[in-house]
């Protein structure tokens, strides 16, 4: 492993790529990660190679794009602050022959991950199992942070949580993995393949910007090691940092990307990133329509007559593991899964990519207690002994894009699962609540014998997933709105009063009047599907969520009340301590206002406050000196 070296000084710009030497090595290695390795996956690769020999010009011209952007891009107080604000670090695993999997950097060299940390990403950066196959593959993991909260150079305010869709929310407690693995043979290793993973290590579920970005760094990177990565690291910390709702130009080697971070405010289901901001600018830059998005379509078509199925069982919460051939399908499939509930939160526990080296091996494996609520994706035959136990197995092979529907796997009982050459299939004793959508499949069907674009046929599927998800949650939305009280009993001299508790069998009797047949066709058992529902982990943080919002609107509107008042009127028969105790609430009413950001206006915060010095100025000089000195 290189030792930790001290953190290079930066020049005020970006470092250009063609400062990224070329550094000498044994004879032959250079050949193994340049010419003879394979540059990445196909798609997008050809604009990318073309876009990047158009210069710094572009990206120069693009990083002063916009007054909003340059707003949001304000001077980081702290070194790596605007590079922390997309990615916490970027490690490079590579293969030992004594110690296997090791670490051999983590940029910037000053960023700390724990013992347990390194060697977890080590594993879950390379593939599981045994895989002929040469070449370049990306994949994604999600692990759990070790060792508490640390310091980081990004000052997060928490503006972004509470702007983002509650699906793209930064991680507080897991890290995201975005691999990048080169596997090409080489006669100068000792193994005879050259091994290696490039990683970004970030908090934000970004998959499509950051897979992106790693087609784009990793070539170069295998070709010209370190001092290429320090120029990729110094242009993301020239980077604005994400704002939810606006636009972004993303400056690096010589493309720019340009990507959209979505809001909260927006419309679910609304059309993509627009291209703006390019009037005079060459090359064009590189658009993705989402940075999280993933192409549904291509993930779920084995199972596509099964896509009820499965989103009843994200939607319960139950615990389920993806059984596929490769790193790639079992990331796709895990991250497909936990996003077809969207605009609702998928509160359970997720792991695109898992191994039988991590810290929570035994955890999951043990047959003494039932299984997490967690999706699992594996790819090491030796899970279909060890996880047998658990309720829902889906087992998938490699993808097959073909002019027709790919063949279905069947649902089979779990007692057929074995231990060796188990057949692609969901192996689950579970019996669906609603009856299927026959019209979706044909849609789907009619799509692929017009040759339809995937990206069309994923829309299509996502608009179905998401009509489904709002015609199951609005209903309790509605319910959940008439246990606030009415604005009319807030008064300023009183404590807000009391948000009602949730009631199931209310809420139950509610739906024969107002209810999902009013949105949704498909026919079923929706009360017991609710009825489930209600324990599983994602109605508990839906509820938290709304509850917390709904106490913090009722904060608001409080002291909205308290500044319509006649305060003066208020204080005439009020004795000292009275109005040192109204002093005292108001003072901890604003500062709670102001910490936990509630929705009110700046101009009825600072109505409270004129009005405590109003309060104070009427009490006797003693307790005046007191207030304003507490």
């Amino acid at each position: 492993m290189t030792p930790p070296q001290p953190r290079p000084r930066r020049s005020a710009r970006p470092l250009p790529s063609r400062w990224c030497g070329r550094r000498s090595g044994p004879p032959g290695r250079q050949g193994a990660r340049g010419a003879g390795a394979a540059r990445g996956p196909p798609r997008r690769q050809g604009a990318l190679r073309g876009a990047g020999r158009a210069g710094r010009a572009a990206m120069d011209a693009l990083s002063r794009a916009g007054p909003r952007a340059r707003r949001a891009a304000a001077a980081s107080p702290l070194p790596w602050g605007r590079f922390a604000a997309w990615i916490d670090c970027v490690c490079v695993v590579t293969f030992d022959l004594e110690l296997g999997q090791a670490m051999e950097l983590v940029y910037p060299h000053d960023f700390r991950l724990t013992e347990k940390e390194k060697t977890s990403i080590c594993y879950l950066s390379f593939p599981d199992s045994y895989s002929g196959g040469l070449g370049d593959t990306q994949f994604s993991f999600r692990l759990r942070q070790a060792g508490g909260s640390r310091a980081s150079p990004f000052q997060d305010d928490g503006s972004y949580n509470r702007e983002a869709p509650v699906t793209l929310q930064r991680e507080a407690a897991h890290y995201f993995g975005y691999v990048y693995f080169r596997q090409v043979k080489d006669s100068s290793m000792r193994r005879g393949y050259f091994q290696k993973s490039l990683v970004l290590v970030s908090r934000l579920p970004y998959v499509n910007l950051f897979q992106c970005l790693l087609q784009l760094i990793a070539p170069e990177y295998f070709d010209k090691l370190e001092p290429c990565l320090e120029a990729v690291c110094n242009e993301i910390d020239q980077w604005p940092p994400p704002v939810p709702g606006q636009t972004l130009n993303l400056p690096v080697m010589g493309v720019v990307i340009q990507v959209r971070i979505p809001s909260r405010v927006d419309k679910p289901g609304s059309s993509p990133v627009k291209q703006c901001n390019q009037e005079n600018l060459l090359p064009a830059p590189l658009v993705l329509p989402s940075v999280h998005e993933l192409d549904l379509f291509r993930c779920f078509q084995p199972v596509l007559i099964h896509i009820q199925m499965l989103w009843e069982l994200m939607l319960l919460g139950e615990p389920m593991v993806v059984m596929a051939p490769s790193p790639t399908v079992s990331s796709e499939m895990v991250l497909a899964l936990t996003s077809c509930l969207a605009p609702l939160r998928y509160c359970c526990d997720f792991r695109p990519y898992f191994t039988i080296h991590d810290s929570e091996f035994k955890e999951y494996t043990t047959r003494t207690q039932a299984p997490p609520n967690i999706v699992v994706g594996v790819t090491n035959p030796f899970f279909i002994k060890t996880l047998q136990h658990w309720p829902h197995i889906l087992r998938v092979g490699e993808p097959r894009m073909s002019g027709d529907l790919p063949k279905q796997v069947k649902v089979k009982k779990l007692a057929k699962l074995k231990t060796l050459d188990t057949k692609p299939g969901i192996y689950t004793s579970y019996k669906t609540f609603l009856h299927k959508d026959k019209g979706l499949i044909k849609r789907l069907l009619k799509g692929m014998q017009r040759k339809r674009p995937s990206e069309v046929q994923s829309a299509l599927l996502r608009r179905h997933l998401l009509e489904l998800t709002q015609s199951f949650i609005i209903p309790l939305e509605h319910y959940m709105a008439s246990l606030m009280p009415l604005q009319r009993a807030i008064t300023p001299w009183k404590n807000p009063p009391q948000i009602r508790p949730f009631c199931q069998e209310d809420f139950l009797r509610s739906l024969e009047h107002a209810g999902p047949q009013l949105t949704c066709v498909l026919k079923g058992d929706w009360l017991g599907l609710y009825r489930r529902f209600f324990k599983s982990p994602n109605f508990d943080g839906w509820f938290r969520q709304r509850h917390r919002e709904m106490t913090q609107k009722l904060e608001a509107l409080h002291l909205e009340a308290i500044c319509e008042a006649d305060i003066v009127a208020w204080m005439k028969d009020k004795s000292e301590v009275e109005i040192v105790d109204l002093v005292l609430k108001l003072r901890e009413k604003l500062v709670r206002a102001r910490c936990q950001h509630l929705p009110v206006k700046e101009e009825t915060l600072q109505r409270v406050g004129l009005y405590i010095d109003t309060i104070i100025g009427s009490l006797p000089e003693d307790l005046q000196a007191v207030l304003h000195h507490p």
